[in-house]
């Protein structure tokens, strides 16, 4: 009797569809806007191949590495912080 092997579904493409990479390899990425860090850095999500991004301190877009998202996500509280601040401090005026 032969032994009985599950069939697994081999996720070849991580992150995305093949086709959605074939897309963005033709056309380009469409980025969307996925989280917004403060009023100038943004995270952008590729809608076709999932490709997530984010700006750097010079403006440019860069990979999302997870020291990126921990930078980002440090800074997006200073940044709501900063801003319940002022709005307290404006209102008390």
């Amino acid at each position: 009797m032969l032994p009985n092997f599950q069939l697994m579904k081999k996720n070849t493409t991580p992150g995305g569809n093949l086709l959605g990479k074939l897309y963005c390899n033709l056309f380009g990425h469409h980025y969307v806007v996925s989280n917004k860090v403060t009023g100038h850095i943004k995270e952008y999500k590729c809608a076709h191949c999932q490709k997530q991004v984010t700006t750097d301190v010079s403006g440019k877009l860069s990979i999302l590495t997870p020291a990126l998202r921990e930078i980002n996500m440090v800074l997006s509280d200073m940044y709501r912080k900063r801003q319940q601040r002022i709005k307290v401090v404006q209102n008390a005026a």
